[in-house]
């Protein structure tokens, strides 16, 4: 899947996979998430339904290039577990995502070149296992405007073809508007040019 720079991968839902390796049992889950509280969640949440697991190990990232991330052994020696998670994630090129692999240590040691195996198994298991779909990386826009200035304004909106993510209509009017960024530079020009109306660029969501 090519992705441009206005566009990135993420995981749609959840995912989960199974493997055995010797006498461990891995469990790998994949999800979408967006924020670090959101990640909390998700991860108190298996702690609590395997609550009697061995390790918990896992890695985020967040964000559109992956500017936020984290990785997590929980136990396991340092580097076997969350560091190859998160290489999984960055060779598949996704974000926005958390994957946790749990395991269940069945006695017999697999040694560090057997668990970064391991772990980067589990993940790529539940990366393929899940639903991978591109999302696109937006600018917002407010534009403020008279009720004199609405058909222009309209027009516009209907030609670019910006997600309206809010409307007021009054005797002073107001959009909240979301476009790809390859394509927003356009529109504000558009809106800029309309008289009786005011742009302002608005930050992303995060």
């Amino acid at each position: 899947m090519d992705v441009t720079p206005d566009t990135y991968l993420t995981i749609e839902g959840e995912a989960e996979a199974v493997m055995r390796e010797r006498s461990s049992k891995f469990y790998s889950f994949a999800y979408h998430v967006e924020s670090e509280e959101h990640i909390s969640q998700r991860l108190d949440a298996l702690r609590k339904q395997y609550y009697d697991a061995t390790h918990h190990c896992y890695a985020w990232r967040l964000g559109p290039t992956g500017e936020r991330f984290r990785a997590n052994d929980d136990g396991e020696p340092s580097g076997t577990a969350g560091r190859p998670i998160l290489g999984q994630m960055l060779s598949h090129g996704i974000t926005d995502a958390l994957i946790v692999v749990v395991r269940y240590f069945g006695g017999t040691k697999l040694g560090v070149p057997g668990l970064i195996a391991a772990y980067r198994q589990g993940a790529a298991d539940a990366i393929d296992a899940a639903h991978v779909v591109e999302r696109t990386v937006d600018a917002r826009l407010r534009v403020d405007f008279s009720y004199t200035a609405m058909n222009d304004v309209m027009r516009i909106v209907k030609e670019e073809q910006p997600t309206i993510e809010a409307q007021t209509f009054d005797n002073l009017c107001t959009m909240v508007l979301a476009i790809r960024k390859s394509r927003a530079e356009a529109l504000e020009g558009r809106l800029r040019k309309v008289e009786g109306a005011t742009v302002e660029l608005l930050p992303q969501r995060t």
